[in-house]
C-alpha cells in the first residue's frame, strides 16, 4: 500500500469537526504495540491527540466496569459485565483483533515441536522451567495458559517448575536471562531480542482472545472517540495488526 493511499485511508476514516481533543484509551497489554504504532498515524491525519493506558486484560475490564472515565476502552470477552455496567455505548462495539499465546524459546535454541496437544505435553513435561503472566493479577495470557494446562491434564505436574511472571514482558526477560527454558504469553507480546518465537499453540488447545472496542458512555468528546475508534478497526489498523502478531477483525489491505 503506498504512503499516500494511507494517507488519504486514514483521513477519510478520521474526517470530522476540525475542534482538536485528547482522547483516552484504556486497552489490554496484549494489543499494546499495535496501538502505540497507530496511535501517531491517527494523531497526524484527526489532530486530535490521545492518552493509552494498558494493564492486564482483567485489570482493564474492572476499570471500564467501575465507571473510570476512559473514552475508548477496549475490553475481551466475556463482554457482558461490560454491557451491563453501563458505562459503554453497547451500539459502538467494534471487534478489532486477537491474539494467540505462543511458545516462545531463547535465542539460539532448538525449537520444540508443538503441532499438536501431544506435542505441547510432552515439550512442556521435558522442560525445566517454564514462565507466563500471572493469572492472579488479571493477565488475559495467563489465564488461557492455566486453562490450556488444565485442558492438557498437567496443570499439577506444572505447578513446581512454573514462574508466574507481571505480564509478558517479565515471561521474556525471565526466558532470555535463561532462568527458564520456555515462556508462553501473547505472541504481540514476544519482542524481547533475547528470544525467538517457536508458533502459536493449536487452536485446539488454546483459544485466541478477542479484542473489542468501544465508545465509552462518559466520552467527554463522543466525535473523536467515534473517530479514533474507526481508524483502530480500519483495513489499515489490520495490516498493523498482523505485524505485530494479531489476527484483524477486519481484511488487510495486503
Amino acid at each position: 500500500m503506498t504512503r499516500t493511499v494511507i494517507v488519504a485511508s486514514i483521513a477519510l476514516v478520521c474526517a470530522g469537526p476540525a475542534r482538536a481533543d485528547e482522547v483516552t484509551l484504556v486497552a489490554p497489554g496484549g494489543i499494546r504495540a499495535a496501538i502505540e504504532l497507530l496511535i501517531p498515524e491517527f494523531e497526524r491525519a484527526s489532530g486530535h491527540t490521545v492518552k493509552a493506558t494498558f494493564g492486564s486484560g482483567g485489570g482493564t475490564k474492572a476499570q471500564v466496569v467501575r465507571g473510570e472515565p476512559f473514552d475508548v476502552p477496549i475490553v475481551q470477552p466475556p463482554l457482558e459485565p461490560v454491557l451491563v455496567s453501563g458505562h459503554v455505548v453497547a451500539g459502538t462495539q467494534t471487534p478489532l483483533a486477537a491474539v494467540a499465546v505462543a511458545v516462545a524459546v531463547r535465542k539460539g535454541a532448538p525449537h520444540p515441536d508443538i503441532s499438536t496437544a501431544d506435542a505441547v505435553r510432552r515439550m512442556l513435561r521435558a522442560a525445566t522451567a517454564i514462565a507466563y503472566p500471572d493469572a492472579s493479577s488479571g493477565a488475559a495470557a495467563g489465564v488461557s495458559v492455566e486453562r490450556t494446562l488444565a485442558q492438557l491434564g498437567i496443570a499439577d505436574q506444572m505447578r513446581s517448575k512454573t514462574r508466574r511472571a507481571q505480564g509478558g514482558a517479565g515471561a521474556m526477560a525471565l526466558l532470555a536471562k535463561g532462568d527458564i527454558d520456555i515462556g508462553l504469553t501473547f505472541l504481540s507480546e514476544i519482542t524481547d531480542p533475547g528470544v525467538e518465537v517457536v508458533g502459536e499453540l493449536p487452536a485446539e488447545i488454546s483459544t485466541p482472545t478477542s479484542l473489542v472496542g468501544y465508545v465509552s458512555a462518559h466520552a467527554a468528546s463522543p466525535a473523536a472517540a467515534r473517530a479514533l475508534l474507526a481508524f483502530l478497526s480500519s483495513p489499515r489498523a489490520a495490516d498493523v495488526y498482523r505485524s505485530s502478531g494479531m489476527h484483524p477483525a477486519v481484511a488487510s489491505t495486503r
